[in-house]
């Protein structure tokens, strides 16, 4: 009997060590604590929800760590740009997109290098970064601006030269989404996307970046929740096949690394197989650690589940003792010892320098793209300007609604004395829509910043209405999408940032303002613009 237990005791350590969990607080509290303690929980993944001040954080990591036997991974989702869960006190990067626009795979090496090690100085020693999807699909409602590009040799560089900066600050790395999320037009968060590429095109376009990177050294990769025909014969996305996992990634590809899944908390999982099914299947598949993001009750569902699987001999202990083991050695690789941390005033000093934003200002400014403009550009000094501002207001997983403090127009006010601007919403309700264009009809010089607009009706509407004006300037500006340029004729004037951040409004506004060259290229096709199109100034 006492052996029995012993054994059941010791199992539950090890399946614990297998699962990264979130929670809902700025501190510990006493579903995370139960995890820890009870379940031998190994890894946290934060969200915008667990963060505060800078200060908060760290503390936050330390009381982690403190309640914990054995170190934890502490996890986050710091892409830069568009996906970024630290904001304050810290330096935010430019995104991936922005990123490919500057062709400067050394800078980014140095931007994620500089994110990397303010994120260990606050505790998170791993980055769910970078996206090394290739973006060839338009229509991706998930990645777009995630991406580097459409170009698997530029996502390739850029990608490498991200998780060499990451893992030299001591962030383990994590590539995703393996084997490829670039060319969907459905969102895993909420539906079960399929890719039906043959392996010759995948190997070449989707798989050549984790390739490389793989190659390279990368600490970890994620996998994505999309069914890939050419290895599974039924629905089984890549997150729960044997095939992909152990087949692709381990065998084929080599990979000795962590195999970490994308949360299973997502449609794509949850609504399909479920949670603890999920969890199973996907430890059966090659996976080494399970992420259940965000609910206590499948929380304990998926770490129970997996369990019982290797109780009933469903799961051999040997491939526990497999992933454990890779959990262990990349804590030692990159010195996570869960030791207490220097005090936080020390640490201060470390985040958010002057020399960190001048790298961040100049990559910024490197990325704005110009794809056309027919002498419009500068905007007149003693004219009238009108800005039109899309804000985000609804929340999504990947991207959390935040209220921009750096408008457009905000940013315009250092250059200009008459600037009025209208902030409406993503998705413009008919009485927006209405003020907008009444309103604008008092001014020649119009700048209206666009927000996916190839995906709101709305948006639509205000540009042709705007363009299709004789006798004004208007200047389109697209603060995530470069697509937009796709959504309505007759633009004339079209700037792409890639990000609707308050250094990349500084970045445009500069431009506009004639202060600044433009050097970025695109690193995706838009419409008649090819890749590599943009007016360098």
């Amino acid at each position: 009997m006492n052996a029995a237990k012993d054994q059941t005791l010791r199992i539950r350590h090890k399946v614990g060590q297998m699962f990264m969990c979130g929670f809902m607080d700025t501190s510990p509290n006493k579903d995370i604590l139960t995890l820890i303690q009870d379940y031998h929980l190994g890894g946290i993944i934060y969200f915008r929800r667990n963060i505060g001040t800078a200060e908060q954080v760290y503390a936050c990591s330390a009381a982690l760590q403190r309640a914990a036997a054995e170190p934890l991974l502490i996890a986050i989702d710091q892409e830069g740009g568009m996906v970024a869960r630290i904001e304050d006190g810290v330096t935010l990067m430019p995104g991936n997109m922005a990123l490919g626009a500057t062709r400067n795979p050394e800078g980014v090496r140095q931007a994620a290098a500089i994110a990397g090690a303010e994120l260990r100085h606050l505790g998170i020693n791993m980055n769910f970064a970078p996206c090394v999807d290739v973006n060839n699909n338009p229509a991706n409602p998930v990645i777009g601006v995630r991406s580097y590009g459409e170009s698997p040799l530029l996502v390739s560089e850029m990608g490498s030269a991200a998780a060499a900066g990451y893992q030299e600050a001591g962030v383990a790395a994590t590539i995703k989404h393996f084997p490829g999320h670039g060319d969907t037009d459905t969102d895993s968060h909420l539906a079960l996307p399929a890719i039906s590429h043959g392996r010759e095109r995948l190997a070449a376009i989707e798989l050549l970046p984790f390739q490389q990177i793989i190659e390279a050294g990368v600490d970890a990769v994620m996998t994505a929740h999309v069914v890939f025909k050419a290895y599974e014969d039924e629905a089984i996305p890549a997150t729960l096949s044997e095939n992909i996992l152990t087949g692709l990634l381990r065998r084929e590809l080599n990979f000795d690394g962590i195999i970490v899944t994308d949360c299973l908390e997502m449609n794509a999982i949850s609504q399909t197989v479920g949670v603890g099914p999920g969890a199973v299947q996907a430890v059966k598949a090659g996976a080494d650690l399970i992420l259940v993001s965000h609910t206590y009750s499948w929380q304990i569902e998926a770490i129970e589940a997996v369990i019982q699987a290797v109780i009933r001999g469903e799961i051999s202990e040997a491939r526990i003792d497999a992933s454990v083991q890779r959990l262990a050695s990349l804590k030692a690789k990159r010195g996570i010892t869960g030791a207490e941390p220097q005090a936080f005033p020390a640490i201060q000093q470390q985040l958010a320098s002057e020399a960190s934003h001048e790298v961040a200002r100049t990559l910024s400014e490197q990325s704005i793209t110009l794809l056309c403009d027919d002498g419009q550009l500068p905007l007149a000094e003693h004219e009238g300007i009108y800005v039109i501002w899309p804000e985000v207001r609804i929340n999504h997983e990947v991207v959390e609604a935040l209220q921009e403090e750096m408008t457009l127009g905000k940013a315009l006010n250092s250059y200009y004395d008459k600037v009025t601007e209208r902030i409406i919403g993503v998705d413009p309700a008919a009485e927006e829509i209405a003020v907008v264009l009444e309103e604008s009809r008092s001014f020649t010089q119009i700048v209206t910043a666009t927000y996916n607009a190839d995906f709101s009706p709305g948006q639509r509407q205000i540009l042709q209405e705007l363009t299709a004006r004789i006798g004004c300037r208007v200047i389109v500006v697209a603060v995530r999408n470069p697509y937009d340029f796709t959504a309505v004729s007759g633009i004339r004037t079209y700037i792409a940032s890639y990000e609707n951040k308050p250094l990349a409004m500084q970045s445009v506004a500069k431009v506009l303002a004639g202060q600044s060259f433009t050097r970025g290229v695109l690193p995706v096709t838009v419409g008649a613009f090819a890749y590599g199109s943009g007016i360098v100034s």
